[in-house]
């Protein structure tokens, strides 16, 4: 006999794990390119130029290259600041990626990360004052906790129990997000990881209303 197919919730999905490759490459090989053996430096800083989310693209500044202004709110995503970013994002982007395969498909994952990723930078470009360029996946892992927390609180109300825990890792993350600030010297995006998560939020609310509701047409 066959055995069963493993569901969403025993596996990663391919979506996932195509989507953390996609963020790893780049920052792996900048790594090894920054090494003695290779000595290409100035590889991540061009990276940083092209990919990079630049709010002055915004607001006048000359794009590098064509479609840059509206392409750099998903491409920012794709890359991070050294190996501790990048594996900090991914291990949260892993750990929630089941819940949210199984309540939106593959294709509804993929446009939540999207999504949010885009609702992150656009936070950011209206609330930072910063100048200077932001990268990093957070935007859309702060996205997948916002939907992951709608789930929670939808669960909690249609049981009857109480909504504390949904409350108190709100204020977690927000904590998390205030210590962060700190031990980084102030060089935290916060802004962007607001936005995800509030459009993380919305994104379930809209597409899940009920508690047995599954966004099939993502799959």
């Amino acid at each position: 006999m066959t055995p069963p197919e493993p569901s969403a919730t025993d596996r990663h999905a391919p979506v996932v794990l195509m989507i953390v490759a996609a963020c790893a490459l780049p920052e792996v090989a900048m790594t090894l390119l920054e090494t003695p053996l290779f000595g290409a430096t100035g590889m991540r800083r061009q990276l940083i130029v092209h990919g990079a989310f630049w709010p002055g693209l915004l607001g006048g500044w000359e794009p590098v290259w064509p479609g840059q202004p509206a392409a750099m709110f998903l491409t920012y995503a794709f890359l991070h600041g050294g190996l501790m970013h990048l594996l900090f994002n991914m291990l949260v982007l892993v750990h929630l990626g089941r819940e949210t395969v199984m309540r939106l498909g593959q294709g509804g994952f993929a446009l939540l990360f999207a999504v949010t990723a885009a609702a992150g930078a656009a936070a950011f470009a209206l609330i930072s004052p910063s100048p200077g360029p932001m990268v990093g996946a957070s935007g859309a892992v702060f996205g997948l906790f916002g939907a992951t927390q709608y789930w929670e609180y939808q669960r909690r109300r249609a049981a009857g129990a109480s909504l504390g825990p949904v409350w108190r890792m709100m204020f977690g993350l927000v904590l998390m997000n205030v210590v962060l600030w700190f031990l980084v010297s102030g060089y935290l995006a916060w802004e962007a990881h607001l936005g995800g998560y509030l459009a993380g939020f919305a994104f379930a609310w809209f597409v899940t209303p009920t508690i047995r509701h599954r966004a099939g047409r993502f799959r």
